[in-house]
């Protein structure tokens, strides 16, 4: 009998399976043995600094160790972290601490198996054909930039000598690149084709022009044959976790890649996805992006991570927390607060749970987790496994697709932020950054509106100031930037950058 080990391969020290070909066999085999694992989403507050974590990586952890104690068959997916900020020490890698941690740390932080350097290394080939192709006058404007793991002030914005004439380049992290983002939401190695063809290399004459009109697309599809393969991990307890994707959320779309998660909900029955960043960035993302428009499971509850400082000690920004708990209710999942204690703290336990009572929160969570680990939740997990337990398969979600942009943009603007209409405010140049990406899109046979919404934004802000009184808050839309590959347009909000530098530490 075919099973998951015939689509499983050493890789070093972790293994690594081949999700596009598990699913499809489990597609052409209807009555082959699988399960339907419920999502759990863990998310977070919005971090008081955007070089600091709430602990979701070491939560997600602990929680799968606790079920699995528990008797029910749970795993995680994870992103890889982007080895120049995340793994250079400026926050928490992908491998959580303490006895909530993955075994090989060094792997997950410093490259795993190799995926982000293919995934950079492709999407640069595509620069290189991109520049060739300038000289032998096919294009006349790159609009695909090259990428690094490493970040670089001087490389934000570049000029290259093509001879005739400069032509404008940039560089950014691997992780908020098309091309990963590409990755991330195909299910198919002919998807990935696909998508890559649609990319749009540059311009001519002010006319789009695509990949797929000069370059043979399977010299980039063979360099990411292992790169699509996710990575099986486990944690120090010895549970499972699936390790697949890097992209940022803040400034790229925040999940793992779709098939590690459809290929762990056919292999377990709970699947616990952290998404990055706050409630505002990753959740967003998995809610909007993924389950909306591409067909990703609505999740069966969500743990929302904090810590005690984040909650309580700045009142400005006290409001955040709340508003993320209460914004997943109102979205029928049930939202379970956590909070993640550092050393010194328990003794503030009481006042939290009177706290939580206060803000009419289902019972919170509450541990050090980096001490105790999965043994520091497993005795406050009944409501949260009753839930699971005794809840349906969530019905698919509608999807935004042909909302205009702007209106889809305010639409997030007033749900994940609380920021009404009125207060979506346009910077000098925003609707011409609009009307150019709709020239764009027309041109190349697409519409603007059919695209997906990936909010750029600030890791620690959800809006242009939050600590400005509730009716005072605004968001500011920038500028618009079309990535047709992989069938999204992003929208910068407040201030953001996709090669931001790392913490001194």
């Amino acid at each position: 009998m075919t099973t998951i080990a015939d689509f499983t391969s050493q890789y070093g020290l972790v293994q690594k399976i081949d999700a596009f070909g598990f699913m499809e066999y489990l597609k052409a085999n209807p009555d082959a043995p699988r399960k339907h694992g419920k999502i759990v989403l863990v998310t977070a507050d919005t971090p008081l600094k955007a070089s600091r974590g709430e602990g979701k990586t070491t939560t997600t952890i602990a929680l799968i160790d606790a079920l699995r104690a528990r008797g029910i068959d749970a795993t995680a997916v994870l992103r890889q972290p982007s080895m120049g900020i995340t793994a250079a020490g400026s926050k928490g890698g992908a491998s959580g601490g303490g006895k909530a941690s993955l075994t090989h740390p060094e792997l997950i932080d410093w490259g795993l198996c190799g995926e982000m350097a293919a995934i950079a290394a492709a999407q640069n080939l595509l620069v290189s054909f991109a520049e060739k192709a300038i000289d032998e006058g096919r294009i006349d404007t790159i609009l695909v930039p090259r990428v690094s793991e490493v970040p670089s002030r001087s490389l934000r914005s570049i000029t290259v000598d093509a001879g005739k004439n400069n032509v404008a380049e940039r560089v950014v992290l691997t992780p908020t690149c098309e091309l990963m983002q590409i990755v991330v939401l195909s299910r198919s190695m002919d998807e990935i084709g696909d998508r890559v063809a649609k990319m749009i290399a540059g311009t001519k004459d002010g006319k789009p022009v695509t990949f797929g009109e000069f370059v043979d697309l399977w010299r980039i599809t063979d360099m990411l044959a292992d790169a699509v393969k996710p990575a099986l991990t486990e944690t120090v307890n010895g549970s499972p976790v699936y390790v697949h994707g890097g992209p940022f959320a803040n400034v790229s779309i925040g999940i793992p890649t779709l098939v590690s998660v459809e290929m762990a909900c056919a292999l377990h029955d709970v699947v616990i996805v952290e998404a990055g960043y706050g409630t505002d960035a990753g959740a967003q993302k998995w809610l909007d992006i993924a389950c909306r428009e591409y067909g990703a499971q609505w999740p069966s509850a969500a743990i929302v991570v904090t810590r005690a400082s984040t909650w309580r000690d700045d009142p400005d920004l006290a409001w955040r927390y709340p508003f993320h708990v209460d914004r997943l209710e109102k979205l029928d999942i049930p939202a379970f607060p956590l909070v993640n204690l550092w050393d010194g703290e328990d003794d503030q336990i009481p006042e939290l749970r009177e706290t939580a009572e206060r803000l009419e929160f289902r019972e919170p969570i509450i541990g050090n987790l980096y001490r105790d680990g999965g043994d520091g939740l497993a005795s406050q997990l009944d409501a949260f496994v009753d839930v699971l337990t005794n809840s349906s398969m969530p019905p698919a979600q509608h999807s935004h697709k042909g909302m205009p942009l702007i209106e889809n943009v305010k639409w997030v603007a007033e749900n994940a932020y609380g920021v009404p209409n009125d207060r979506v405010l346009f910077k000098d140049g925003f609707l011409d950054s609009v009307g150019a990406a709709n020239t764009l899109c027309s041109e190349a046979g697409i519409s603007l509106d059919d695209l997906a919404l990936v909010a750029v934004k600030s890791p620690a802000t959800m809006t242009d100031n939050d600590r400005a009184p509730q009716d005072e808050r605004t968001v500011t839309l920038k500028k618009v930037e079309v990535h047709a590959g992989a069938g999204l347009a992003q929208v910068n909000l407040t201030t953001s950058l996709t090669t931001p530098m790392p913490k001194i530490v």
